[in-house]
């Protein structure tokens, strides 16, 4: 697993601006994403190092060696995570892939096409957009509501919307 986000570096690259609510949103998932990933790290070292006998198996522990052992995501780290409901391997797979996303935008600026499922806290990024709308064209916010549009975009899209965002989810584009 890659290393924690370094929150400093992102914020000074993606800094809190009037206009663009989505740097905000970048951050938040970061920090999101680096208590998860920490948790995920500590109780792993721990449980190497129980089994190995260097330290005291606890409860917690124990629960994480079980789950793990019946391919089941350790409630430890379900308490920190996003929902989810797939067992320990799609899990992972899909907190990799989420990471990978995260970092994609950390070093290529914002993606043209958001992926909506691969979001921490969705109600976070569907304000932000809203709320980058509303600043743009001068409206209140609780003014305006969602309209789609599906499209026949396969995997991505050479720029983004002049307004809205397009986001992918299952590999379906939609434009908001």
């Amino acid at each position: 697993m890659q290393p924690q986000f370094d929150i400093e570096y992102v914020s000074k690259k993606y800094p809190v601006l009037y206009m663009n609510s989505m740097n905000t949103v970048l951050r938040q998932e970061l920090v999101k994403f680096n208590e998860l990933t920490k948790i995920i790290k500590e109780t792993l070292d721990s449980v190497q190092k129980a089994i190995r006998g260097l330290v005291l198996m606890s409860l917690e522990l124990e629960d994480v060696y079980l789950s793990m052992s019946v391919g089941k995501v350790p409630l430890t780290w379900n308490r920190k995570s996003y929902p989810s409901l797939k067992p320990l391997g799609s899990y992972v797979n899909d907190l990799l892939a989420r990471l990978q996303f995260l970092q994609d935008w950390i070093d290529h600026d914002a993606p043209n096409v958001f992926w909506i499922s691969g979001f921490f806290f969705t109600q976070s990024f569907l304000t932000a957009v809203l709320q980058n709308y509303a600043r743009m064209h001068k409206i209140p916010i609780d003014q305006l509501d969602f309209e789609f549009e599906f499209t026949r975009f396969e995997s991505s899209v050479d720029a983004a919307p002049s307004y809205g965002v397009y986001i992918s989810v299952c590999k379906v584009f939609i434009n908001i």
